[in-house]
Order: structure tokens, then C-alpha cells, then sequence
């Protein structure tokens, strides 16, 4: 392997292998809003058929429709390389010469790769390149010259979508007979082929592009009136409509504000709750929504781009938005919305919620500026400086509560991983809000100091951001962590997709029974005795996925 590939904190490399005769082409030119830079493509039973520890190049048989599906994305501008686990070369199945044989016949049938990166190792040689491990994925982003976070991978097995999240980049999974149920329930994004991954990849690459852009916009008011999280991963819309407007007003609910306090882009904050989105709604006050519309028509809005949840609805606002004489207004809308909205828009399901909202900003115009990337941000000085009692950063953030019970790691579970993570030698810090120091204290007590109660959002996104790793359900730590930019363990309960919810572009292990029958629920409270989504995660799976992410996935920290 050559030097200037080498991972440093890899115990044993992955083997990269340029495509014939070509040079890399350098790093991506920085370009507003685009997701993908590069498509990385697992070999066997996703580009050609799977023959067992193949080193005969006459037994290579592309899948159906592969080539022409590759050429979509050539024409499109993006780099492809393939990461294959070929642990026959340790195993003495065939050499290298051979296995080059193999590739130069794939290359002739479909096409030519930038690259080719490849794990020559087995499961017990112990490395951090074989899939799931994401060695792989950083050595193909650095081959390529981007970054994990603009490289979307497709493979057939659960390896190859866990060796993407915890490289912090998408994973597409497209099933084969040999895929198991648990992995296509884990995935969060699932294709039945590889045609219809690129057709996604291609869809979802231009509706974050603008069709033209917006003239002009002096005041713009944007709306996500939900919990912390909600408004976190609307941030990357949020700073693309504050690209293009002189001023920009957020309406957010009394659970956001703290979080629509950090966030970049944001001019001035008008918080008032909306009773057809909190959770706990109180009855509608005539009187009041009257308040609210005389207050948002002194805004002077140009415009309104109404961001919403995907079950939830724009229009009873849309409506108070007319009202206050607001005359282009764009929201996501299944539901007819008559005269109510001037670009109505849809979204296919499935589409993460930070990329939903970038798409309803670039049909409303509005798109990133060059350089700025579409990932979770906060706003520069907005988080402090962490408590010096804490210590020396590197420590893990054990966030266990959620304002959804459903969400909330099981109290004797999240002691145990306190336990497990202190025996392994990490410092623990429990975080929770006030109202959870009972839980924190008895979580803490297991192996950790506790934290609870102790700190606003600000406060704990200055703990986040000097983390190593954060262990948490989804929930708005989970997302507070994405935009400092720290590794996730997700203990992820199913009520919601995590295609949709889970941490964005930030190295993830997704733990928990992604099929269990809560699953799609959206329940707010657990439906099923026993918490069994998560219930029967292993403490040491938790202290192996932080393992992965702060030493092998995101570097040591």
C-alpha cells in the first residue's frame, strides 16, 4: 500500500488499488448543497454475481442492468470506486495477480473505476478495514479526494451499510436471497436494486438543486415549530434560505427555541406553540392565533418556507400566513392545498429529514452557498466553553433519557453500559435534564459522573463537542452530536424510520431490534412490555461500537 494512502490509526490497512491508467483527480471542488461527490459500489452480489472466493475473471457475470445504471452516474459527475472484503487472499483461495484478473474483467464488462479498495483480510485477522469496520469507506473518500460524508455506498449485506454509517456516510442496501430479514430491517435505506439505488441517488442529488434561483428576498420567514431535534435538522434549509435573503425570522415553538438559538443563519426568533403540532396541545384560542397572525404580519415577510415533520401538515398555518398577508408561501403538502401555498411540494418517503427540508428550500430557490457543506451546523460562539471539572477531552456522553419514553434507554441498560464503557477504561459523562436526575444519578452510580440537570442545550452541546463519542437514543442529543460533528452510538427504538431520523452524516453504530413491533408506531410511549427494542442490547456491543467509531471510523478525537 503506498504511504500517502496509509491510515494512521488502522492496525492493518486496506490495499488500494487506482484504476489502470487513470490519476486522482483531486478534492471535489466545493459546490452549494450537493450530497454526493462519489458513489462507492460493493463487488460481489451488487455489481456482478456472487461467486465464492472467485479468482477465475471467466466466472465474473455482471448483475442486470448494472453497466447502463453505472454510466447514469459517470454522466452525472460522480467518481465510483468499489470497496470489497475479499478475505480469500488471506485465506490462500487466490493472489493477488489473480484477483487483479478479476477486476480487469469487471472493468471490461462495466466499465472503469477510480478506484478499487480492498480488505485482504479475514474476521479474526483483527482489522479495521474489512467491513463492517469503515476503513474502507475513509480510504476510498481519500482515494477519491473528498470525504466520507459526500460518499453514498451500495451493497447487498449489512456490512456494507454498517461500514457506511460508521464512516458517517449514506448506505443504500440492495437485498439479495442471501440478505438477512434483521439487516434490511436495520437499513434505513433500501433499494430493490441497483438501477432503482442510482435513480434515488440521482433524484435526491437534484432536489436539493434549484431549478432557478430566488430574486432578491429581503425578509424571509421560516417555520419548524417542534421539539430541539426537529429544529437541528432543519438547520442545512434554514442556512440555505439565509443564503440568498437580507434577513431571516424563525417561527419555532417554546421545545425548539433553545435549539433555534444555535443555529446559524437565524436573524430573529419568534416562539409561540402551534396546537395542530405539539404534542400535548392545549384547545385552540381564538384570541391567540389572532395574536399570532397580527405578529407574523409584522414581520414583513417576503416569503415563508413552512418546514414540517413528514406526518405532520403545513396548511392550518399556510392559512394564518395568508392571513397575515404573506403572498408566497411554500410548504410540503400531500393534501390539496387549494390557495393556500404557491409551491407546494412533495417528498417520496424515506428521505432523511434534514434532505427533506433542503428540498422544499431549493424548490422555494434557495440553496447553499459554494463551500458550505449540507450537514448539521451551530452557530459560531454559540457553544460555551465546557466546565473544567469535566476534564481533558475524549471522554463518552451517556445521554439515556428522551422526552419520548419510547426513545429513552431502559434505566438498568443504560447502567450496565456505564459499567462496561468505565471497565473499558473510558471516562463517562450522564447527561439528562432536570427532570431526569433520578435516572442519571442511578445510571452514573454504575461507572460515570452525573451530570443531570446540570446544563441547558448550550451546556451540553459544549460537553457534546468535546466528546469522543456519544451514546444515545434518537432523540436531540443524537442530533446535537451530528452537528458538533461527534460519532454516535444510536440506541435507536423503531417508532420512527431511521432512515428518516437517525444521526445525519456523522460516523453512527445503529444498535436495537430495528424489526420490533413498535416499529413504525410512532409511539410516544412504549407500546410493548419489556422496552424489547432495545432491552436486549449487550453493553459490550456498545463498548465495541465506540471502539469502532473513536478509534478506526472518525480518528481519535
Amino acid at each position: 500500500m503506498r504511504q500517502d494512502q496509509e491510515d494512521p490509526y488502522q492496525r492493518r490497512s486496506a490495499r488500494v488499488y487506482a484504476g489502470a491508467g487513470r490519476v486522482g483527480r483531486g478534492p471535489a471542488a466545493p459546490h452549494g448543497g450537493v450530497l454526493y461527490d462519489a458513489v462507492l459500489l460493493d463487488r460481489d452480489g451488487t455489481l456482478i454475481e456472487d461467486v465464492p472466493y472467485n479468482g477465475d475473471p471467466e466466472k465474473v457475470r455482471p448483475l442486470p442492468g448494472v453497466r447502463a445504471a453505472l454510466d447514469r452516474l459517470r454522466a452525472a459527475g460522480l467518481r465510483l470506486a468499489v470497496v470489497t472484503n475479499q478475505s480469500g487472499l488471506a485465506r490462500g483461495y487466490f493472489d493477488e495477480e489473480q484477483m487483479r484478473a478479476v477486476h480487469a474483467r469487471v472493468e471490461e464488462l462495466l466499465g472503469g473505476f477510480d478506484a478499487w479498495l480492498v480488505c485482504p483480510h479475514d474476521d479474526a485477522d483483527g482489522c479495521d478495514c474489512r467491513k463492517p469496520s469503515p476503513g474502507l469507506v475513509h480510504a476510498a473518500a481519500r482515494e477519491l479526494g473528498t470525504s466520507a460524508s459526500r460518499c453514498v455506498l451500495v451493497g447487498d449485506i449489512g456490512r456494507d451499510v454498517g461500514a457506511a454509517l460508521a464512516a458517517g456516510a449514506a448506505g443504500v442496501l440492495v437485498p439479495t436471497p442471501v440478505t438477512r430479514p434483521e439487516e434490511i430491517a436495520a437499513a434505513g435505506w433500501v433499494a430493490p436494486d441497483l438501477p432503482s439505488a442510482v435513480d434515488e441517488i440521482l433524484r435526491r442529488q437534484r432536489a436539493v438543486q434549484p431549478a432557478r434561483d430566488a430574486d432578491g428576498v429581503g425578509t424571509a420567514l421560516v417555520v419548524r415549530s417542534d421539539s430541539a431535534g426537529d429544529v437541528l435538522v432543519t438547520g442545512p434549509a434554514i442556512r440555505a434560505v439565509a443564503a440568498g435573503a437580507r434577513r431571516v425570522v424563525l417561527l419555532c415553538g417554546p421545545r425548539g427555541r433553545a435549539a433555534a438559538e444555535l443555529l446559524p443563519g437565524v436573524d430573529e426568533i419568534i416562539e409561540h406553540p402551534l396546537p395542530w403540532i405539539d404534542p400535548a396541545p392545549t384547545p385552540v384560542d381564538p384570541d391567540d392565533m389572532r395574536r399570532l397572525t397580527a405578529r407574523l404580519a409584522a414581520v414583513g415577510a417576503d416569503e415563508a418556507v413552512v418546514f414540517t415533520s413528514f406526518h405532520q401538515s403545513a396548511l392550518p398555518l399556510a392559512l394564518l400566513l395568508r392571513m397575515a398577508g404573506i403572498t408566497r408561501i411554500a410548504a410540503i403538502s400531500d393534501d390539496y392545498p387549494g390557495a393556500l401555498v404557491d409551491i407546494r411540494h412533495r417528498v417520496p418517503a424515506g428521505v432523511p429529514e434534514p434532505e427533506r427540508a433542503l428540498s422544499l428550500a431549493a424548490a422555494a430557490g434557495h440553496r447553499l452557498p459554494a463551500g458550505d457543506e449540507p450537514v448539521l451546523r451551530l452557530r459560531d460562539g454559540a457553544v460555551a466553553s465546557r466546565p473544567a471539572a469535566v476534564g481533558d477531552p475524549g471522554y463518552v456522553v451517556l445521554h439515556p433519557g428522551s422526552a419520548a419514553s419510547s426513545r429513552a434507554c431502559p434505566t438498568e441498560l443504560a447502567a450496565r453500559i456505564a459499567g462496561a464503557l468505565s471497565a473499558a477504561g473510558h471516562r463517562v459523562l450522564v447527561t439528562g435534564g432536570p427532570d431526569e436526575r433520578t435516572v442519571t444519578a442511578r445510571v452514573a452510580a454504575a461507572g460515570g459522573t452525573d451530570l443531570g440537570g446540570t446544563t441547558d442545550l448550550a451546556g451540553l452541546a459544549a460537553l457534546v463537542a468535546d466528546a469522543a463519542a456519544v451514546v444515545v437514543g434518537n432523540t436531540g442529543p443524537a442530533h446535537l452530536a451530528a452537528a458538533a460533528g461527534v460519532p454516535v452510538v444510536s440506541l435507536f427504538a423503531p417508532t420512527v424510520p431511521f432512515g428518516q431520523w437517525g444521526p445525519y452524516r456523522v460516523p453512527t453504530v445503529r444498535l436495537g431490534d430495528a424489526g420490533a413491533p413498535c416499529r413504525d408506531t410512532r409511539a410516544a410511549s412504549c407500546p410493548v412490555p419489556g422496552h424489547p427494542c432495545l432491552s436486549g442490547v449487550d453493553p459490550a456491543e456498545v463498548v465495541e461500537a465506540v471502539r469502532t467509531l473513536t478509534v478506526s471510523g472518525g480518528g481519535v478525537r
